[in-house]
């Protein structure tokens, strides 16, 4: 259940103005007037308790889970495997701990917004040094509000973790419709270019003058989307999820004939990599594309919700399986479940799965390399200023000649060691790094 008392520290509620009265009859004025609806922006506090109930029942479900057979190989190419799931069920059953992820969720100020017509839910975190600027941070599928959460106290206090008073930011993270904490569209039409949209509103509500962007996944795009909009107050965005792939890497991959002549080493291995990603790493995409709705499933199975969320990409299931099998690196087992969880207790599996939908349009074949498709990482003219980040375990590696052609106003480009395609989860501190590093220039 939803509580909504005010987060540690208050909150300023903006009070929508009442609507003036209509003339009591007809004599009282020379003519009607047709007063439109009040429109709600108030601002309001909230707080999350799952109840008791609710967290009994998943535990049940998890207990009642009727397994598969094992799979028929000695490797993950069939999917993610059983003995992952089974380890996973059974933390999840015995040890897991969801309150100690709810109490951190509630130890910042979370606050609802009508935009658009819907509830929208978000983190707001306010640094306590003069001069920090906004960032809008976005979250991605298979994930929520919970994958930023470890880079909140170095981005708003970054002299107690390593940084200066002038790397300061206020951050605000929203969940996306559908996701979490906010209201789940009842109707079609919450596309990508109309979640951009509501984050500007949001964003000059809260009462900005100028603001920074970043995500990552489908928080990448809504990002790169708020620079092609490109509002006055946006001073720049940072992505570490770029859209750069030029036109002629699509073409050798429908050719399907190998990488094309001429491409250097760096270029080659983000080709090799697309590869995988679009022969073998796209069908979870393409079902919530055309088919979100037939997934009752992961929205009755919380091993089945756990198992979809897992086969994101390969690099990801790989990184995870060993968490579970006592080698953590980047996301610890109750990060995984963490993100699993407030999906499962906020019901939001379909309604999030419908994003795909939503961005696919109804006369394409789905999400690949046909001419017909739509396509994941297609540039499609950010001129505002942009930061790229690449974690050697993204989905492709973006080579720095992409991200130059791609985007002409690239203030920052940085390449890290270690991470994958949930930066802002698995490597905090590199993200942050970067935030600091190619923003700096920009806060005069």
């Amino acid at each position: 259940m939803a509580e909504t008392t005010p987060p540690p520290g208050g909150a300023d509620v903006l009070e929508p103005q009442p609507a003036q009265p209509a003339p009591a009859s007809q004599a009282d004025a020379k003519e009607t007037i047709i007063l439109a609806p009040t429109i709600d922006e108030s601002i309001r506090p909230f707080a999350f308790k799952a109840s008791d109930e609710d967290l009994a029942d998943l535990k049940r479900r998890i207990a009642a889970t009727r397994w598969p057979d094992r799979e028929t190989v000695a490797d993950d190419s069939q999917g993610v495997q059983l003995a992952t799931m089974q380890k996973l069920a059974a933390y999840w059953a015995n040890d897991y701990d969801w309150r100690k992820c709810e109490t951190r969720l509630n130890s910042f100020p979370n606050f609802i917004t009508n935009i658009d017509g819907l509830d929208i839910h978000f983190i707001h975190v306010r640094s306590k040094h003069k001069g920090a600027l906004p960032i809008v941070i976005t979250h991605g599928w298979p994930g929520s509000i919970v994958e930023q959460l470890k880079i909140i106290e170095p981005l708003t206090d970054p002299t107690a973790h390593g940084g200066t008073e002038e790397d300061a930011f206020d951050v605000i993270i929203p969940s996306m419709p559908g996701y979490g904490f906010s209201e789940r569209p009842k109707e079609p039409g919450w596309n990508p270019p109309r979640v951009a949209q509501a984050w500007i509103t949001l964003i000059k509500r809260l009462g900005y003058e100028r603001f920074f962007a970043q995500g990552g996944d489908w928080g990448a795009l809504m990002t790169e989307l708020i620079a092609v909009f490109a509002p006055p107050e946006l001073v720049a965005v940072h992505t570490n999820m770029p859209s750069t792939v030029p036109p002629e890497i699509f073409q050798a991959l429908r050719d399907n004939d190998g990488p094309p002549a001429g491409l250097t080493e760096e270029e080659r291995r983000a080709y090799e990599r697309l590869e995988v990603f679009f022969y073998h790493g796209l069908a979870y995409a393409n079902q919530m594309g055309h088919r979100p709705q037939t997934l009752y499933g992961i929205a009755d199975s919380p091993v089945g919700l756990a198992a979809w969320f897992l086969d994101h990409d390969i690099a990801s299931y790989q990184m995870i399986a060993r968490s579970f099998d006592g080698t953590p690196e980047g996301l610890s087992r109750d990060d995984v479940l963490d993100n699993v969880t407030i999906t499962w207790l906020t019901n939001t599996a379909i309604s999030g799965a419908r994003l795909y939908w939503e961005a696919l349009p109804r006369n394409s074949s789905g999400f690949g390399i046909e001419k017909n498709n739509v396509h994941f990482f297609e540039p499609f003219g950010v001129a505002t200023p942009i930061a790229v980040t690449q974690f050697p375990d993204e989905l492709y590696p973006v080579p720095k000649s992409w991200a130059e052609r791609a985007y002409p106003k690239l203030i920052h480009y940085g390449q890290k060691p270690k991470g994958g395609h949930f930066a802002a989860f698995e490597q905090p501190g590199y993200l942050v790094d970067e935030l600091r590093t190619a923003f700096r220039p920009l806060r005069n």
